[in-house]
């Protein structure tokens, strides 16, 4: 395999196969490029395809990582590696164990809708009003104890306000429901793996013997959880490579731990360190202000970039005296290079810090008539006649799926009133069955009508059937989607709640388009089924956000927050709003030193996307309740610049 292309750095990690392995990979320096090239060195030196782990944070990067492998060792090989996202990865040792926890094989992955859902039932069954617990607040708390590993039996020792101890009473509450309905969320993918691992050493010794290598990609990413999960696997063998770069962990707030990166040569002692300073993305002046900018977090390794191209524009430093005219000058600067000097509007990015930011830009663009996305906007699958159908998919697979059918139950309608469907729902919780099998009793009671009986009785023989063609014909999952669709007659359900006739046409082409994203699927996927299918969704829904990779390459202005733009990289850049209470966000201004140092890390991702032209803006004054106030630069802004008067 030709090694030529690869700085010496690389090649060094490239050509390390074993044991314990650090990559400081900086901004820009080429790691995917080391990780898929690591991959085919270790196939080539005889490891087995399907003996190597390669682990990253989204799909897309395991995508990109995957087809970037088969390009250095070719589609030919028979087995392939295991590149997958860490909740993916679980999702599959699940799958196959997770009946040792007492949940049933065809569990559900309730998506953050039904999480919501959940939440505020759960709520109201321990009579906590949302004055003192909103549900979302309760799982934002349930989301950070999973992560750190708390069961809800432990959770109420933590708790460390009234908060808190409500959120405990919830959790536990929250987990019997999931639980009896055979669900899980997203954050049980990894806390039900560990406590497999845990308590099934055979379980544990098994999926040890799977992998004999395991990479995992943005290490500075990972939380406590997944830290225990990789360091049980590569126990036997210790032959991990881990690349990251503790300058952009940006994500501590969602339970992140830059201490792991940090430490990692004291957690597997002997560990290589291999750093990646070779920057190929920006030019020699953006790397200058970046180096300057990190060199302020005193906790982190000792690295410094070096650009690869010399810069034809300087960094600009620009003030002005409010946040009106800042939206109106970048806007009227990015109007003149595009039709002036004929740069593409995909060049320009501007990027915030918080989501109230980008109104007013959004105003101008529209103002000044040029196109833009907004990077978080609606999701594809948000929208109702997705979430429709895929409640169906989900009740096929899983016909007790109650949270999916009580969406669908009528829709379109069939004569199951919304007092039928609450009456047989009361009468299913209070004798803990599935609402099919108490249709007959409610019937003969009289709580529904012996119609709404008869239409539940035929939707229940339907589901039963496409249960059964989807589990036989597992590769043409499009087909039965759409012959789904034509026996519901769901066209007629959509010329019903729209009326104008463009709204049914744009609906209906979304349809088309989803039907043509379960082809794509079955494409991509060596074994499709519809479990697996509906394992995707959630997983791409949880990891990508609406659409991320088709909006950063649209024709148009990106208006995007910093934490968005991790990943990305464009050649023209404004940061925008570069004011103290901004960036740093105001509940840092007064906090800790790592607080600042996450807001500083955060500073230099935004800094680290320009590959031509960075741009550094802040308001003089900021309208607070209507009135300006005078809004100070940013601290970053001095650091940047190498003065800290």
């Amino acid at each position: 395999m030709d090694l030529s292309g690869l700085n010496p750095s690389q090649r060094e990690a490239v050509e390390t196969l074993n044991g314990p392995v650090l990559v400081l990979a900086g901004a820009g320096t080429g790691k995917t490029r080391v990780i898929t090239y690591r991959m085919a060195r270790l196939i080539r030196a005889g490891v087995p395809a399907d003996r190597i782990l390669s682990v990253t944070f989204t799909n897309k990067a395991a995508k990109e990582m995957l087809e970037r492998t088969q390009g250095l060792i070719g589609k030919s090989l028979k087995k392939r590696p295991w590149i997958s996202t860490f909740h993916s990865l679980c999702v599959k040792i699940l799958r196959e164990d997770i009946t040792h926890l007492g949940y049933p094989e065809r569990f559900t992955i309730v998506d953050r809708g039904d999480q919501e859902s959940l939440a505020r039932k759960v709520l109201r069954d321990i009579r906590v009003t949302e004055k003192s617990l909103r549900p979302g607040d309760l799982l934002s708390l349930i989301s950070r104890w999973k992560s750190t590993g708390l069961s809800p039996e432990r959770v109420a020792d933590v708790a460390q306000d009234d908060k808190e101890f409500l959120g405990s009473m919830g959790y536990r509450r929250y987990q019997q429901s999931l639980k009896a309905s055979g669900s899980v969320d997203f954050d049980d993918l990894l806390l039900l793996t560990e406590k497999l691992f845990d308590g099934f050493p055979d379980v544990l010794a098994r999926h040890q013997e799977r992998f004999s290598h395991v990479q995992i990609d943005e290490y500075q990413d990972t939380n406590g959880i997944q830290f225990r999960l990789i360091e049980a696997l590569v126990r036997p063998h210790r032959n991990l490579c881990v690349v990251g770069d503790d300058d952009q962990s940006i994500y501590g707030w969602r339970g992140a731990e830059v201490k792991h990166i940090l430490g990692f040569a004291h957690q597997f002692e002997g560990a290589k360190v291999v750093r990646l300073e070779e920057n190929y993305r920006c030019t020699d002046r953006i790397i200058d202000i970046a180096n300057r900018l990190v060199k302020h977090n005193r906790d982190r390794h000792n690295k410094v970039l070096r650009a690869h191209k010399a810069a034809k524009e300087e960094v600009r430093f620009v003030e002005f005296p409010d946040e009106q005219l800042e939206a109106e000058k970048v806007v009227g600067e990015i109007r003149f290079l595009h039709q002036k000097k004929g740069h593409p509007l995909r060049d320009f990015a501007i990027l915030f810090r918080t989501n109230e930011q980008p109104r007013l830009f959004e105003t101008e663009l529209r103002r000044q008539q040029l196109p833009y996305v907004l990077m978080g906007s609606q999701s594809f699958y948000d929208r109702k006649e997705i979430k429709d159908l895929l409640c169906y998919l989900k009740v096929i697979w899983r016909l007790e799926d109650e949270q999916s059918l009580l969406r669908i139950i009528n829709t379109p309608p069939r004569g199951i009133s919304t007092s039928a469907t609450q009456k047989l729902l009361d009468r299913a919780v209070r004798i803990g069955e599935p609402i099919w099998k108490v249709v007959d009793a409610a019937e003969a009671e009289g709580d529904i009508t012996p119609k709404a009986a008869e239409a539940a009785r035929r939707l229940h023989s339907q589901f039963r059937r496409w249960q059964r063609e989807f589990d036989e014909r597992p590769t043409q999952l499009d087909r039965l989607v759409q012959s789904l669709l034509e026996e519901i007659d769901y066209d007629r359900e959509l010329e019903r709640q729209y009326k104008e006739e463009e709204q049914q046409v744009a609906r209906k082409a979304t349809l088309e388009d989803y039907v043509n994203s379960i082809a794509e699927y079955i494409d991509r996927t060596s074994e499709p089924s519809l479990h697996d299918y509906l394992t995707t969704v959630v997983l791409e829904r949880r990891d990508e956000g609406p659409d991320k990779e088709a909006m950063a390459n649209a024709d148009a202005v990106k208006l995007m927050t910093l934490h968005s733009a991790k990943g990305l990289e464009f050649p023209r850049v404004y940061m925008v709003g570069m004011e103290e209470g901004l960036l740093p966000h105001k509940r840092t201004v007064e906090g800790t030193e790592a607080e600042i140092a996450e807001e500083r890390r955060l500073a230099y991702v935004g800094v680290t996307r320009a590959q031509e032209s960075l741009t550094l803006t802040r308001a003089a004054s900021r309208r607070k309740w209507g009135k300006p106030r005078p809004s100070p630069a940013s601290r970053f802004l001095f650091e940047m610049r190498g003065s800290d008067d």
